[in-house]
């Protein structure tokens, strides 16, 4: 089994948690990766930061612009990789973000980067599943997930393409917004949750707007395989910046708690 079936497979929701690689600079993020590991991580999402980030809110929004000022560059992103990758050969990494720096050096060269570094799966943000030549075919070809997401407005004629090619586990966005905003109300989430689940075998992990413990369990009790939890995780990065991974822990052990004793 991989890693990311792995952590599917413990009995209990996954928690997946987020945060930007850079932030607030390349030194400090394996800390930050350590701190998500000590405090009960099933699936780490490591962010790569972008000039444009669309699908995100201010948290994240700020944390790219951090990590970029501080000089992040997509080698730094892989070196990060693959040292979380010495330290934790178990846990599932997941790199997410937007086209323009998986692509622009070739489709095989991001694909065979994620290989080397250890790296799971890829959540690309705007890549949508009518252009999968773009970067689907490259990470398959050396048993890199691509991780697509769902949202609220996918309806059934258009969930095959989104599931086409798609594996690790389904990303469910629950707002039609974006990152750390506003939350779906639990009955839609169940109601989501349970469509998707009937027409796929993968996981399903929810995410968007989730931010507090009793918010995570609520999803996960509501028949979600995985709750994503990215920008309460980023603000604390914000409030205390290098120093921050005490905070982290702290905070990704009351999720992961809440999280795997949800049902």
């Amino acid at each position: 089994m991989t890693r990311l079936a792995n952590a599917f497979a413990k009995g209990h929701p996954a928690l997946i948690t987020f945060i930007t690689a850079g932030d607030p600079d390349a030194t400090a993020t394996p800390a930050i990766l350590d701190a998500l590991v000590a405090g009960g991580a099933d699936v780490i999402e490591l962010g790569m930061p972008f000039t444009d980030p669309m699908a995100d809110g201010p948290a994240i929004q700020a944390a790219n612009i951090r990590s970029l000022e501080s000089g992040t560059t997509t080698a730094d992103i892989f070196a990060i990789a693959k040292g979380f990758r010495e330290r934790h050969p178990d846990v599932a990494l997941v790199l997410m973000g937007y086209a323009n720096p998986m692509v622009t050096r070739g489709p095989q060269w991001f694909a065979a980067e994620c290989h080397k570094a250890g790296v799971d799966g890829v959540i690309c943000v705007d890549i949508p599943p009518e252009e999968d030549a773009d970067l689907g075919p490259a990470l398959r070809a050396v048993g890199v997930s691509l991780i697509r997401l769902a949202t609220p407005t996918t309806d059934a004629a258009r969930l095959p393409a989104v599931l086409e090619g798609s594996s690790g586990f389904l990303y469910y966005v629950s707002v039609a917004g974006i990152t750390g905003k506003q939350q779906a109300q639990v009955a839609s989430i169940e109601q989501a949750v349970a469509r998707l689940k009937a027409t796929s075998t993968i996981p399903v992990a929810v995410g968007f707007g989730v931010r507090t413990p009793e918010q995570a369990a609520a999803i996960a009790a509501a028949g979600a395989d995985g709750v994503v939890v990215g920008s309460a995780l980023v603000d604390l990065v914000a409030q205390h910046g290098a120093a921050a991974h005490g905070a982290i822990r702290d905070l990704t052990r009351a999720l992961a708690e809440a999280v795997h004793n949800a049902r």
